[in-house]
């Protein structure tokens, strides 16, 4: 299954969302997954590499692609249960490509006037893409909240905004959090610091509903199940090429 986490707004914590939902299938849904960095500034890359050099956590690949990566990630699929694709905030040959065979793909955004700016568009974006790939599932996501009671209904109008399109909007949301910036740092993700956190909590939730599934139980039995009927499916096949791969 490839998933690309995306968009034409920077800083709305598309990397973030990427890693943590990485760490989630891998540490607690037992998945075999890669990360592909479409991003310029190898955030995504340096978090990988401060990530493995720490023998503890649970180790997870990286590859840096960009430009006509269709049939790469094609290929990877094929050796991963998951593809997880981070692109750069805006709209580019990387976005599009990915956005042509991802199964699933989910859009941040911050609840503000310039990230909701950029709806209109990722909607064309979309429409594009589905011509292509109609069995595409795009979602928007509302992220870096603020957790001010007073400021609650920016969240509402945020997501009321997005649902005049014919988009899905997720209901779960992240807030900002100082907990998300500390783990990015060290390489690791909000639910490995603080496994019961608010933060960790909100990742599970937005990885879970994205992919319509109740729990990280359900999605291992979903890639238990793939495996056993030895058909690559939605969740992949083997790993045995992912030393080729691998940064």
């Amino acid at each position: 299954m490839i998933i690309l986490v995306g968009g034409e707004k920077g800083g709305s914590g598309k990397s973030c969302i990427a890693q943590n939902i990485a760490v989630f299938l891998t540490a607690e849904c037992n998945a075999s997954v890669i990360m592909v960095d479409c991003d310029p500034q190898r955030t995504t890359s340096d978090w990988i590499q401060a990530r493995n050099n720490n023998p503890e956590l649970a180790s997870i690949n990286c590859v840096q692609l960009y430009g006509k990566i269709r049939n790469d990630l094609l290929s990877l699929e094929q050796h991963y249960d998951f593809v997880i694709v981070d692109c750069g905030g805006q709209d580019n040959l990387a976005l599009r490509a990915s956005m042509s065979v991802a199964s699933h793909v989910l859009m941040p955004l911050r609840p503000k006037r310039r990230d909701l700016k950029t709806v209109n568009h990722m909607d064309d974006i979309v429409a594009t893409c589905m011509m292509i790939n109609p069995k595409m599932k795009a979602s928007f996501v509302i992220t870096q909240c603020p957790s001010l009671p007073s400021q609650a209904n920016r969240i509402l109008e945020a997501k009321e905004v997005c649902r005049t399109y014919d988009i899905n909007v997720l209901d779960a949301i992240n807030y900002s959090r100082n907990i998300f910036d500390d783990s990015e740092e060290s390489g690791l993700s909000v639910i490995e610091i603080e496994p019961k956190g608010k933060a960790a909590k909100e990742m599970r939730s937005i990885a879970c509903e994205m992919l319509e599934a109740a729990d990280a139980t359900e999605i291992r039995n979903r890639i238990a199940a793939a495996k056993m009927n030895n058909t690559r499916g939605d969740y992949g096949t083997s790993r045995s090429q992912e030393k080729l791969y691998a940064v």
